[in-house]
């Protein structure tokens, strides 16, 4: 499977504040925060689903990724989606792991370690969010 899903009983703005404390603990940081349903609206566009977009960074790894392989910047920032549907909140992401396999064998090789270390912690995040 290409993600990885949570659901929580919190609001999508409670899900997303603790979130932001569990990824700092990471060393990972929120670099902006893009909200989708607001966008839409914006545009004219009737979009009644909360619908959030995280890019998130740790600056050390995303060094190391780079350092791999310039076209790996095409998977950077992580995003992570927080997220309204069937009345619950949900948290997801892209696994690393799954992405950088795309981008061909050397990088998948070359990468694999780091991206299932960045994908495991991405992931002890999310499930520490919906337990605070």
């Amino acid at each position: 499977m290409f993600h990885y899903t949570v659901q929580t009983n919190k609001t999508v703005d409670e899900a997303i504040q603790t979130l932001e404390l569990s990824l700092k603990e990471e060393q990972f940081g929120i670099l902006w925060r893009f909200n989708i349903q607001e966008k839409l609206n914006e545009k004219g566009i009737e979009f009644n689903q909360r619908y959030e977009v995280l890019e998130v960074c740790n600056p050390v790894e995303a060094k190391k990724v780079l350092s791999e392989n310039v076209l790996n910047g095409y998977f950077l920032p992580c995003k992570i989606t927080v997220y309204e549907h069937e009345g619950r909140t949900k948290i997801g992401l892209p696994k690393p792991s799954y992405l950088i396999g795309t981008a061909g064998e050397e990088s998948a090789t070359a990468l694999r370690d780091i991206a299932l270390d960045i994908e495991r912690r991405l992931i002890m995040c999310l499930d520490k969010s919906i337990r605070k």
